[in-house]
C-alpha cells in the first residue's frame, strides 16, 4: 500500500516537542503510515535511534523498504500498553529522550473499506486495529445486551441518544445478523429521525464502538503511566489527541504528575517517590488553518508535551 497520500498530523509541532538529540534514542508509539518516524529520522545522526511501534500488521506490511533498511530504526508489531516491556528487550528502559503517542485511527485505515472502520464506505463490520486479535465490532453487536450497549454508547461515544440508539440495534439484530457497515449507519440514522447535526448521526456510536472494541482508553492509561519509566531525565512525552475522551486523559495525566501532592505542595522537601515526574512544556497546539484546510483530520488534534524530571 502506497504511504504517498499520508499526511502527518501537527508534524512541526511534534517534532519541536519532542526536541530530538542527533543521537537520541526515540519510540513512535503508533507508527501508522510512518510520517511522523520519517520526519524523527530525519533529524537523527548515526548514533540516534527510532523504535516504533503499532499493533495493525497492516501499518507494519507498509512501511517503506527505506524505513525497513535504515541500521537507526526499527517496526515493532506490539500495542502501546506493552511499551515497557518493548523498551526492556532492548535495553532501553529509563534511556529514551523522546515519545510520541499519535492516536485515533490511521487515514488508511479509515479509507479502507475492508477494515468496517468508517460508515462512509460500506464493508464488514469489523474494527479491529489488529484483525488477528479479539472480538471484532460484527461479533460484539450480536452478543452485547442492550443495557451494556447503552452505557457503551454514552460513555466512549458520548452519545446524548444512546439509549434509543440501543433498542434499535437490538431490536434489528433480532430480525437478522448486523455485519456491514452500512447496515449499523442506516440503524443508527433511523433511531434518531429529524437530528440535526453538522455530523453524520452514526459517527459517535461508530466512535464508541471502535474504542470500546480496541481498549483504547486502556492502551492510553497504560502507555502513560510507563512512558514515566521509560523517558530519561530531561526526556519529551508527546500525545496527539483527536477526541475530547482521550484528550481528557492526556490533560488529567499530565497535571497529577506535574505537581506534587497537596500534603506536600508548598514544603522545602518532598519525599522522592512523592516528587513530580513531568514538567508541562508549553500550551496545548493544534492545527492551524493551513493545515486543516490540506488534511481535514487535522481540525481536532491537540498536541501536549510534557518532560520528565
Amino acid at each position: 500500500m502506497s504511504n504517498a497520500g499520508h499526511v502527518p498530523v501537527l508534524l512541526g509541532p511534534v517534532l519541536e516537542g519532542l526536541a530530538i538529540r542527533p543521537d537520541g534514542n526515540y519510540v513512535d508509539g503508533t507508527f501508522g503510515r510512518g510520517g511522523h518516524s520519517r520526519a524523527i529520522l530525519g533529524r537523527l545522526g548515526p548514533a540516534g535511534r527510532l523504535v516504533a511501534i503499532d499493533r495493525d500488521p497492516a501499518a507494519v506490511a507498509s512501511a517503506p523498504e527505506a524505513l525497513s533498511r535504515d541500521p537507526r530504526f526499527e517496526l515493532v508489531r506490539d500495542e502501546i500498553a506493552q511499551l515497557e516491556t518493548v523498551m526492556e528487550q532492548r535495553g532501553l528502559e529509563g534511556r529514551v529522550d523522546g515519545i510520541l503517542f499519535d492516536l485515533g485511527v490511521s487515514s488508511p485505515q479509515l479509507d479502507e473499506a475492508g477494515r468496517g472502520f468508517s460508515f462512509l464506505r460500506d464493508g464488514p463490520l469489523d474494527m479491529r486495529m489488529d484483525p488477528e486479535s479479539g472480538q471484532n465490532a460484527a461479533e460484539f453487536i450480536a452478543r452485547v445486551d442492550e443495557k451494556t450497549l447503552k452505557r457503551v454508547l454514552a460513555t466512549f461515544g458520548e452519545e446524548r441518544m444512546a439509549g434509543p440508539i440501543a433498542r434499535a440495534i437490538v431490536a434489528a439484530r433480532g430480525r437478522a445478523p448486523i455485519t456491514r457497515t452500512g447496515e449499523l449507519a442506516d440503524i443508527v440514522a433511523a433511531a434518531v429521525p429529524g437530528r440535526r447535526e453538522k455530523i453524520h448521526p452514526a459517527t459517535k456510536t461508530f466512535q464508541a464502538i471502535r474504542i470500546f472494541v480496541n481498549r483504547e482508553l486502556e492502551q492510553l492509561q497504560a502507555a502513560l503511566e510507563q512512558s514515566l519509566g521509560v523517558l530519561r531525565k530531561g526526556g519529551r512525552l508527546c500525545v496527539v489527541s483527536f477526541h475530547s475522551l482521550e484528550d481528557r486523559i492526556v490533560k488529567r495525566f499530565f497535571r497529577e504528575h506535574s505537581r506534587e501532592p497537596e500534603q506536600y505542595r508548598g514544603l522545602p522537601s518532598v519525599p522522592a517517590e512523592w516528587q513530580a515526574k513531568l514538567v508541562l512544556a508549553g500550551k496545548p497546539v493544534t492545527a492551524g488553518p493551513d493545515e486543516i484546510a490540506g488534511n481535514p483530520r487535522a481540525r481536532s488534534a491537540r498536541l501536549r508535551v510534557a518532560e520528565r524530571r
